[in-house]
């Protein structure tokens, strides 16, 4: 391999010079960014009082056990709840692109149950699971984490199971009759050949939903589980002070960055191979 001309070699000392450039001046404007957003904040009249309020290190320090404990429910709540998603969203996508007419009603129950869970705010079905199934007496009685889950399961399903049909309905005809041209059936297609790629096309949304899902746990609140919020409001009813509540979200701040910053890297890596035109 030869060795880079002289030209070659200006040219990459000018790129890296423009780069230091560029650092350098996007530090600068942060740093006076920044700078004018905290003197707007500390300038004004109230500010002494929502310093008190809600940043008191102190009671940060004081409430910060009781808030992790609570984190670690949100946290088996998150992981139960993913995978129930996940399993039964697939499931749900796989009914809804049964064809044929003797499968309509499949079709349509699904329908009805993504428009009606997507439409409904996710606090409304806290509650109506939450206290509306055990009212029944029908189930034992279970903890409001395990409602709280159900409730989350119930909603995101609804999303996420639209998510994966939008990525069977992308994958190209002419895989599903390559596929059965080959002798495999409608399960067998679905299950080695669309699911693969479909799974690939809809990775991004599917990230971005966990996410979401990340910052909804802790509604389960309201149905007196305590979590890393209700701790947190424990809390600010002994001290008179809000700076649990910060505490509280600053963790679910800090469980959702990793997976954020994630999903922007692997949606970056997507679009470069689409402009390479490689196969994605």
């Amino acid at each position: 391999m030869s060795a880079p001309s002289a030209l070659e070699l200006e040219r990459r000392a000018f790129r890296a010079r423009q780069s230091r450039r560029s650092i350098w001046i996007s530090v600068g404007s942060t740093l006076v960014f920044a700078a004018l957003v905290w003197v707007g904040i500390v300038s004004t009249p109230g500010w002494h009082a929502v310093q008190q309020s809600f940043f008191d290190p102190a009671q940060a320090w004081k409430s910060l056990p009781t808030i992790v404990e609570g984190l670690w429910l949100n946290l088996r709540v998150l992981f139960a709840s993913a995978v129930c998603v996940l399993v039964l969203s697939i499931l749900l996508a796989a009914l809804r692109s049964l064809r044929g007419a003797v499968f309509f009603p499949i079709r349509a129950a699904v329908a009805i149950y993504t428009d009606l869970f997507r439409g409904l705010p996710l606090l409304i079905v806290l509650y109506l699971v939450g206290f509306g199934i055990p009212a029944l007496g029908f189930f034992p009685r279970m903890p409001a984490g395990f409602w709280g889950t159900v409730a989350l399961v119930i909603t995101y399903t609804a999303y996420v199971s639209e998510v994966f049909r939008a990525g069977i309905d992308a994958v190209h005809p002419s895989q599903r009759l390559a596929a059965r041209s080959l002798g495999l059936g409608y399960w067998q297609t679905l299950r080695l050949v669309v699911l693969p790629q479909a799974l690939r096309k809809v990775t991004p949304a599917l990230m971005n939903d966990f996410v979401s899902l990340q910052k909804d746990v802790g509604l389960i609140s309201v149905l007196g589980a305590v979590d890393a919020v209700r701790a947190a409001q424990i809390q600010v009813a002994l001290s008179y002070n809000f700076t649990p509540y910060l505490v509280a979200g600053l963790c679910f701040v800090v469980l959702a960055v990793p997976m954020i910053r994630l999903t922007d890297w692997y949606s970056a890596r997507i679009a470069r191979r689409e402009q390479m035109g490689s196969v994605v």
